[in-house]
């Protein structure tokens, strides 16, 4: 299963944030940006890589979100982070 595939298998959980156990933050898009920091850190670089309208994309490389496990896609889904499929990228709405 490809990883666009992956996160459209969890979409029905798409930001229920309160399903997310071990919160690292009471703020969705917080939780989500620590937890992706932990998994890929990358010391003095910015999270948020572009921004448009009502759109943020996060910078990190596909090769990394190939990576994340089943239980880490819940995890995002719950916080509003989406995969962008056009950008091979993930995002969140704002």
């Amino acid at each position: 299963m490809n990883i666009n595939d992956r996160f459209e298998a969890v979409n029905d959980d798409y930001i229920k944030f309160d399903k997310v156990k071990n919160k690292r933050s009471m703020r969705p898009d917080l939780h989500a940006y620590i937890l992706l920091d932990e998994l890929f850190p990358n010391p003095g670089a910015d999270i948020v890589c572009a921004a448009s309208h009502d759109k943020i994309w996060l910078d990190f490389e596909s090769e990394k979100i190939n990576e994340l496990t089943d239980s880490q896609i819940l995890e995002l889904t719950r916080c509003g982070v989406r995969y962008d499929k056009e950008y091979d990228s993930l995002a969140m709405f704002v």
